[in-house]
């Protein structure tokens, strides 16, 4: 595998998919019972945003960066509630696990998804982190170390998908964020989603997907609105029109049974990170598979 999530790290589109898994952890958190994340492709667990790869792409810059300046000092969960500002109340359960990594509020450090879970989980909460790439994996054992409610798996994140659920929990949340180096990824993501479904189809399950032109994710929601799966929400980020050669364009994300709340803090949210990442920036959120919503 040559990807390497370095020279990526805190750009808009982890910005994106980072708040979003925040906003769904937080929702888990609001039952008793325990959770379980499966994080499929979980990549090294940190990155430095002044290492050789992250200052070589730049990307972080147009992203973290951008959300970090605009925003004040992450407040406590407590104080978000009562914030007259529902942005920054939407995004400081994902702010607070930057600022986690980043004393004094000096942005050099981005957390990968494995610790924006981690910031997120109680006691009885329980994380599995998949990655196959051996440094990365290392990496992320060493992040990890120490926490009994996490366990890294050196596995192929599209075997873990079968080979994990359904948890013993009965909830949770599947995180799948491929590398897409491979355009069957597109492919795969659905293939693989329907097959973890018919095993546990009252999981939630949360996939990325890279947007440079629109074929491939609209062939993609073609396949999935043919899922046996009731609720399927799609949002997307788009920094700018897709083009030929324009590379990464826009951000989007599945969501499989998403928590109620999801919708409404969607609709709120990405129009806001869209104001402070681009002024051309444009969002979409729009129902692949809708049944009548209520809370659960």
């Amino acid at each position: 595998m040559n990807y390497q999530h370095a020279f990526h790290a805190g750009n808009f589109a982890d910005v994106h998919k980072h708040a979003v898994l925040a906003r769904i952890l937080v929702h888990l958190r609001l039952k008793s019972a325990a959770f379980r994340v499966i994080d499929s492709h979980a990549g090294a667990g940190r990155y430095d945003l002044y290492g050789g790869e992250a200052v070589r792409g730049g990307e972080w810059q147009d992203g973290i960066k951008k959300i970090w300046d605009a925003c004040p000092a992450p407040a406590a969960p407590a104080q978000a509630e009562k914030t007259q500002e529902p942005t920054i109340a939407l995004l400081a359960p994902y702010l607070d696990a930057v600022a986690a990594l980043n004393p004094g509020r000096v942005l050099r450090t981005y957390p990968g998804s494995p610790l924006i879970v981690r910031g997120l989980l109680r006691s009885r909460d329980r994380l599995i982190a998949c990655e196959i790439e051996p440094r990365s994996a290392a990496s992320l054992r060493a992040v990890l170390h120490g926490d009994a409610r996490a366990k890294v798996l050196s596995i192929d994140g599209w075997t873990a998908l079968g080979a994990t659920v359904p948890p013993k929990e009965r909830r949770g949340l599947v995180l799948v964020d491929p590398p897409f180096e491979d355009a069957a990824d597109f492919m795969r993501l659905s293939g693989t989603l329907a097959l973890a479904h018919r095993k546990w189809p009252t999981g939630i399950y949360m996939l990325w997907y890279p947007i440079t032109d629109r074929a491939a994710p609209d062939a993609l929601a073609r396949r999935l609105r043919r899922l046996a799966a009731p609720k399927i929400l799609r949002c997307e980020l788009m920094l700018r029109p897709s083009r030929p050669g324009a590379g990464l364009t826009g951000s989007g994300l599945i969501v499989v049974n998403p928590p109620f709340t999801l919708e409404a803090d969607l609709r709120a949210l990405l129009p806001a990170l869209g104001k402070i990442l681009s002024a051309s920036a444009a969002h979409r959120i729009d129902w692949l598979a809708e049944e009548r919503q209520k809370p659960n």
